[in-house]
């Protein structure tokens, strides 16, 4: 409810999204992998508080209230409450008391008893073996005469007697109760009692002849309890309840006045003159619950289990609904106990309200934060581990839930301060309730749903109900459904954010409507609160001196349990509640009493600490049995799934990013890197030498070294490739080509080439078939192309793709079917065009016959200079990046599918990756694609990704209907986009106060031309400063890990490093990094494979996101399960 409050600043009614950077956010996430990794861990810290907040509850509660235990709800509102001073209404009933103390807390002491029954007698007259069932027996005239002076003369015993309310129910009828009644009212039998603290134990359910019970709390204040027992009480309290015009109650004004006077020697009154003419008028309610509560709490709870039922069926993402109901069941009944305890422990009365409400709220709270939970795992990538999944959804809710949790208990915090005392301790039972509903979420229910979706048969109902998920939003374009239906759904605020907030607030108004009239809540709304001023403030008297162990307000709540019922039996029988006319009690005080306490009060329950001094031992003893015994049940319970278990934890404990070396191969820089899909590395270093490395075993062997004939021949080396088969390698220099056999490790042929004196713009293996040999293809800088047979060491006559200086080219290989043969196209670019000043492209295709060249018709384009060429070959497109435009074309027909527009893109710096599924023969579909660059400006990496609309599952043709999404990512460094889309690279870690919107940690990673300027800022900093990151793909949530690049151990034989060399990507999930004169492998999750080629990746992506347990075979963890082609 906050975040519509907040509306009008923020502008929106939903929650923030805290970034996943934000520290709040990753440190709940951690829990959140955590508590998924150990399971059993987390369910036995649960159920080990749980146990602690459970066990101790018969010990605590009591249906007698007199033995310092708490006492648990009925079906029935009590409560005492001060009615406000401008409320009119005649009294039921008029309360006098009279207080006696002596010694702080040593008021049962038998000469202290037997002064206090003087004073009553003075007061009521001889009350010794008090039976007003006597006067029946005897005719007694109840008229009362008048002395002279029109005050009322004496009452004589039976006159008294004959008033009793047992005798007469007429407005003159009168009874009281007193602590001495224990003892009939007689003084040698105080006298003569040993253990008066036994005696008033052992007669504590004695009751008066109108059948009031001398409780404890009625007759003594300021009691002191231990073993259940009362062991000192602080005040003897002797009450007088009588009708309007009772003599008895004139009686007992003119003899307090006049007791006063005479006492004076032995006892402090107050006040001193004995006249009490404040009183208050109090309402005592012992009120059944009713059948129009007994509807509504049926219809909350009707419409709460209505919506759990609907919710939870349209759930197919869940193994077992049984168990996630029970699991829901069990938690809100845990946290209602663990609740009831510690509002125990704390005196916190929960007696007032009935007891069926304390469930109602708890349960819409707590499906609220429940369902939100549930909700946020299913929308996670169902690839992903069930850690992963587990955190990320944790972490993302944790806040929210958080936020709404200390919102209610806000909420509750200020309500408690206006509503009634009864209401008040229910506010606080539902603050208690909601901090341990957020806890046992978050350790037993999370727990329980991570063994639910680590379920082998649930990754794929996942999947599939993401899929019915977006389904259904697409049958309806506007998204607009009945509101009832989004209630339901869980689709709304309403349900997800407010409902319980609603319900919490209701019922705390219902309950407090409860102990107010209807007529006051019409005549004025802010009656519902009552007298606030009056009813919370303290008033300071002239008892503030003598340290009462308790007041006579909190005397009085005190009386809205059994002792309400009865009275009402008495004063109104049929009725629910009465009014009663309060005076303030006229207190003695013992002269020459030590009213300063000796040690401090015990601030909790009386009986919480008999629990801690009796029951400790078997406590200690019943926890660890209950824990050990749990945790071989729920062994049993999972120990079919313990090896899918353990795998996962395997999986989940290996670091997101890994780092691994591979050093002492060259003594410079290296310059120059290929990879293999073998996972082979063929390295080029400054130093004049070549090496292959096998990237699974670490070894490496020499080409050539500096100094030897074949490094004099080869060098300078201009451009290397290997074939798809990884069995030739192509080394091409200045004036020769040379072809390497990396499967027999010898060399081929070698063959003479005139490159005229540029760096070649391609140079690369066309695919291999049974029908051809393999060829290698050189594109020159003048535009022309050349291919050698590397069997045969031949080469062809020059081709001229384009006669103009070319700035870029790139070859696009469509595989084919088995009805169409394999294509092979170069397309080609070029910032000054063969007729006009403006960049031409053009596309060279293979026939049988020979080339054929085709120029990209740019009418349309306008005058834009490409820059680089980036394909998409399982799809047949190219792209052609210019400095603002990025143009889709169609390999075939050279049409324009789709033109981005873009920030100042920096040069050679645009790479994607794609996903496609076939959806008949020879017609693959995109399902996503991401393309990338980095800004000029910003140095930024920009990300655009492009997914398909609501209606469709691919993206064809129409480029421009695809939702596209645009992300950035600061200081990216050197990185490479891997297959699954997420991104992988190294870079400097900036400084903390580092100005991250200048991008210069970004500009400063990339191009030579940075190289000096930065060489200051690198020669300050240590290899410690260089960092491996990783990002997730675009199309989900940006989340990014970071590692440490370089170790201590690995700075030993470096050379000074001041920026990064080439890269390549290696592999499905891994890029490998030249620093300096090494090779950083940085692997994206589990170790790289090399046995999945491209159009194999769909499917093994998909079997390793299951986790499942296969043999040896190695499981992959990554981002998501992307199924990309080669970039």
């Amino acid at each position: 409810m906050i975040w519509y409050l907040l509306y009008p600043i923020r502008g929106t009614t939903e929650p923030p999204v805290l970034s996943p950077s934000h520290p709040l956010r990753l440190a709940f996430e951690r829990y959140g992998r955590y508590a998924a990794r150990h399971v059993v861990t987390t369910l036995l810290i649960s159920a080990a508080v749980a146990t602690m907040l459970i066990y101790p509850i018969p010990f605590l509660f009591t249906n007698d209230f007199i033995n310092g235990a708490s006492n648990l709800p009925h079906h029935v509102w009590t409560v005492a409450q001060p009615l406000p001073y401008n409320a009119v209404a005649e009294p039921d009933i008029i309360m006098r008391s009279a207080w006696i103390h002596g010694s702080y807390m040593e008021v049962l002491d038998p000469q202290l008893l037997a002064s206090a029954l003087d004073l009553q007698d003075e007061l009521l007259g001889d009350t010794k073996d008090f039976n007003p069932l006597r006067a029946l027996d005897r005719p007694v005239d109840t008229d009362v005469d008048t002395d002279t002076l029109g005050f009322l003369r004496e009452l004589s015993p039976s006159q008294r007697d004959a008033l009793h309310i047992i005798n007469d129910h007429s407005s003159q009828s009168w009874f009281f109760h007193s602590p001495l009644q224990y003892w009939n009212c007689d003084r040698d039998t105080i006298l003569l009692d040993p253990d008066a603290v036994a005696t008033v134990n052992r007669k504590k359910t004695l009751s008066t002849s109108v059948n009031v019970t001398l409780r404890h709390s009625v007759v003594f204040s300021g009691k002191r309890f231990e073993s259940r027992r009362l062991v000192a009480a602080d005040a003897l309290v002797i009450t007088l309840l009588h009708r309007r015009d009772s003599p008895v109650g004139q009686q007992w004004a003119k003899k307090a006045a006049m007791l006063a006077e005479q006492v004076t020697n032995d006892w402090d009154v107050y006040p001193s003159d004995g006249r009490i003419s404040s009183s208050r008028l109090y309402e005592f309610q012992f009120r059944p619950i009713s059948l129009e509560d007994t509807v509504t709490l049926a219809l909350g709870y009707g419409l709460a289990i209505g919506y759990f039922l609907m919710s939870l069926s349209k759930m197919r993402a869940v193994k077992s609904k049984i168990g996630l109901m029970t699991t829901v069941v069990t938690q809100i009944i845990i946290t209602i106990m663990s609740s009831f305890t510690v509002c125990a422990v704390f005196n916190v009365d929960l007696s007032r309200i009935p007891s069926a409400a304390y469930p109602l709220v708890i349960l819409a709270v707590s499906l609220e934060n429940i369902f939100r939970l549930i909700n946020a795992v299913l929308i996670t990538p169902s690839e992903d581990s069930t850690s992963s999944r587990i955190g990320e959804a944790f972490g993302e809710t944790a806040p929210v839930s958080l936020a709404s949790s200390v919102q209610n208990i806000a909420i509750l915090a200020i309500l408690s301060r206006w509503v009634s005392p009864g209401v008040a301790g229910f506010c606080t039972f539902l603050a208690v309730a909601i901090f341990f509903d957020v806890f046992y979420m978050s350790t037993f229910f999370l727990s329980v749903l991570s063994v639910d979706v680590r379920r082998t048969e649930l990754s794929d109902t996942l999947a599939k109900a993401a899929l019915r998920f977006q389904h259904h939003h697409a049958t309806d374009p506007n998204g607009r459904r009945p509101w009832f239906e989004q209630i339901f759904q869980g689709k709304t605020a309403l349900s997800t954010r407010i409902a319980g907030t609603f319900v919490m607030i209701g019922f705390v108004l219902v309950a407090q409507w409860h102990f107010f009239d209807q007529e006051m809540l019409v005549d004025s709304p802010i009656g519902l609160f009552g007298d606030l001023d009056s009813a919370n403030a303290t008033k300071s008297t002239m008892l503030e001196g003598i340290n009462q162990a308790r007041s006579p307000t909190s005397w009085l709540r005190l009386q809205d349990h059994e002792t309400a019922q009865e009275l009402i039996n008495i004063i109104k029988p049929k009725a629910h509640s009465y009014v009663a006319q309060v005076y303030e009690p006229l207190v003695f005080v013992k002269k020459g009493s030590d009213r300063k306490p000796r040690s401090k009060e015990p601030a909790l329950l009386p009986a919480a600490y008999d629990f801690i001094n009796h029951e400790m031992t078997q406590f200690t003893v019943i926890v660890i049995l209950v824990v050990a015994v749990l945790r071989l049940f729920i062994s049993y319970l999972l120990w079919e799934d313990e090896g899918s278990r353990e795998g996962e934890w395997d999986d989940d404990d290996t670091p997101l990013l890994s780092v691994k070396t591979f050093p002492e191969g060259h003594s410079l820089d290296i310059a120059m890197i290929a990879t293999s899909s073998d996972g082979h590395l063929v390295s080029v270093g400054l130093d004049r030498s070549i090496r292959v490395w096998d990237v699974r075993s670490g070894t490496n062997y020499a080409l050539s070294e500096g100094g030897s004939v074949a490094s004099s021949m080869l060098f300078p080396v201009l451009a290397i490739a290997i074939d798809d088969e990884s069995r030739w390698l192509a080394l091409l220099s200045r004036y020769r080509v040379a072809f390497f056999n990396l499967s027999e490790r010898t060399w081929g042929a070698s063959v003479p080439v005139d490159l005229g004196g540029y760096r070649p713009e391609a140079a690369f293996f066309s695919p291999t078939t049974s029908n051809l040999p393999p060829l290698f293809i050189i594109v020159r800088k003048n535009g022309t192309l050349i291919e050698f047979n590397v069997e045969q060491g031949e080469g062809s006559a020059d081709f001229v793709i384009c006669p103009s200086p070319l700035v870029c080219a790139e070859p696009v290989v469509n595989k084919g079917t088995n009805l169409l043969p394999w294509r092979l196209s170069v397309v080609t670019a070029s910032k000054y065009g063969c007729v006009h000043r403006r960049g031409c492209v053009h596309v060279a295709s293979r026939h049988k016959n020979g080339w054929e060249s085709r120029e990209v018709p740019l009418s349309s384009v306008g005058y834009q200079k490409p820059h680089q060429i980036v394909s998409m070959p399982a799809l047949g497109v190219f792209l052609v990046a210019s400095v603002y435009k990025i143009f889709i074309f169609n390999a075939e027909s050279l049409e324009i599918l789709h033109i981005i527009h873009t920030e100042a893109m920096r040069p050679r710096s645009l790479q994607c990756a794609y996903s496609y599924q076939r959806l008949y023969v020879g017609t693959p579909g995109m399902t996503t694609s991401t393309i990338s660059y980095v800004g000029v400006e910003s140095g930024d990496c920009i990300l655009h990704t492009f997914v398909p609309c609501e209606d469709f599952d691919c993206i064809g043709c129409e480029w421009s209907e695809a939702k596209e999404t645009i992300k950035r990512v600061r200081n990216p460094g050197h990185f490479k986009v891997l297959t699954d889309a997420s991104l992988v690279g190294v870079r400097r870690k900036l400084p903390r106060d580092h100005d991250f919107l200048n991008g210069a940690g970004g500009a400063a990673g990339e191009g030579l031309r940075n190289r000096f300027a930065n060489r200051g800022a690198a020669a300050k900093s240590s290899p410690k400063q260089w960092e491996a990151w990783t990002r997730s793909p675009p199309s989900g949530r940006a989340v990014t890990h970071e590692s440490q690049l370089i170790v201590d151990d690995e700075e030993r034989g470096s050379i000074f490093i001041c920026d990064v060399g080439p890269k390549v990507k290696v592999g499905l999930m891994s890029a490998a990094f030249c620093f300096g004169n090494t090779i950083r492998l940085v692997t994206v999750g589990a170790p790289e494979r090399f046995d999945i080629g491209p159009d194999d990746a769909e499917g093994w992506l998909s079997l390793a996101s299951r986790r499942r347990k296969v043999g040896n075979a190695t499981k992959m963890r990554t981002w998501n399960g992307f199924v990309n082609g080669e970039c």
